[in-house]
């Protein structure tokens, strides 16, 4: 059975800057390496999407997974799984919403399906901390940058 959340935050700044900072995947690494992002690659781009491998260590091991992304400027970034380890599904979106001048209310939401040897108890802290946590960093470079 996969697990699911899905989160909406406010940004104070217009949908295009919010969608540049959700798809500058490069970065990553800056904002949320806190989190166990250590490394972002870019495999391949093309005019609606690009192809991702992201390294995230947690608990002492590195999880190296790719996703495909379909992006649709500036209201919705999605993805799909292609490959990874201890993991046999990630599907998810961000829906960016104008919220009033220069404001962004932005969706979060992802389905993801871990192997028999992830902790429950891991998946639920990363829905209950992490993913809040997540979307605060996005929110922050966004509102900084």
């Amino acid at each position: 059975m996969a697990d699911a959340a899905t989160r909406t935050i406010d940004v104070e700044v217009e949908p295009e800057k919010l969608f540049d900072v959700i798809t500058d995947f490069e970065a990553y690494p800056a904002f949320l390496g806190s989190l166990g992002l250590v490394e972002v690659k870019i495999e391949s781009r093309s005019d609606d999407g690009m192809v991702v491998t992201q390294s995230v260590k947690k608990l002492g091991k590195t999880v190296i997974y790719t996703l495909k992304y379909k992006l649709d400027r500036p209201h919705r970034v999605a993805w799909t799984f292609v490959r990874g380890q201890m993991m046999s599904h990630n599907t998810g979106s961000w829906t960016l919403e104008k919220a009033g001048e220069g404001k962004t209310r932005a969706t979060y939401a992802i389905e993801v399906k871990f192997g028999m040897l992830v902790p429950k108890s891991l998946v639920k802290l990363m829905v209950s901390k992490e993913l809040p946590q997540m979307l605060e960093a996005f929110k922050k470079r966004a509102e900084s940058s």
